[in-house]
C-alpha cells in the first residue's frame, strides 16, 4: 500500500488511550480530526532513543505555538499498547497538549502505509517517523521518514508548514 500523501483523506481508525479518570478508551482518528485542524506525530517505539529525547519532546515543548496556529490536536502514535503509551506519558510532565495513543496491533499504522519491519531486530512491526498535518480529515502535509532517520518529521518542520 502506497503511504499517506498530501491531498489524501486520512483514513479512519480505533487507537486506544487512557482518559483523566485513567479508564481505557477506544478513539476513532476522525472523530478527533473531523473539521480540526491536527497534528499526527508517529513514532516506532514508545521510550526509544530518538522518539523519546528528541522527536516528541519538540511537539510538547512547542505545542502553545502549534495551537495559537490554529492546530486544535496534537497526536503522538505508536505501535504499542496503551499501557505502555500511558508509562511514557507519564515521562514529560510538563506535557499539558500531546495526547498519546496507542496502535497495538499496527491495524492504523498499515492503514496509513507506514509499516515499519523491524523483526531482524527483534521489534517486529513498528510505524515509520512521520508527523502529518492534517485539515478537515486531508493530509496538508506529510514528513514522512526513512528507516530510524529523524530529519523531516520535526516540529519546525510542521510549523513551516502551518
Amino acid at each position: 500500500m502506497a503511504p499517506v500523501a498530501v491531498g489524501d483523506t486520512l483514513p479512519d481508525g480505533t487507537l486506544a488511550h487512557f482518559d483523566e479518570q485513567d479508564q481505557l478508551q477506544q478513539v476513532s482518528i476522525h472523530s478527533l480530526a473531523a473539521g480540526k485542524k491536527v497534528v499526527i506525530v508517529g513514532v516506532p517505539g514508545a521510550f526509544t532513543p530518538t522518539c523519546s529525547l528528541k522527536h516528541v519532546p519538540g511537539f510538547i515543548e512547542r505545542a502553545e505555538e502549534l495551537k495559537s496556529k490554529g492546530v486544535a490536536e496534537i497526536l503522538c502514535i505508536s505501535v504499542n499498547d496503551p499501557f505502555v503509551m500511558k508509562a511514557w506519558a507519564k515521562t514529560y510532565p510538563e506535557n499539558k497538549h500531546v495526547k498519546f495513543l496507542a496502535d497495538g496491533s499496527a491495524t492504523y499504522t498499515h492503514a496509513l502505509g507506514l509499516e515499519l519491519d523491524l523483526n531482524d531486530k527483534g521489534l517486529g512491526t513498528r510505524s515509520r517517523r512521520f508527523a502529518l498535518l492534517v485539515d478537515d480529515l486531508k493530509v496538508k502535509a506529510a514528513n514522512l521518514e526513512q528507516g530510524g532517520e529523524f530529519t523531516v518529521s520535526s516540529v519546525d518542520e510542521i510549523l513551516k508548514a502551518l
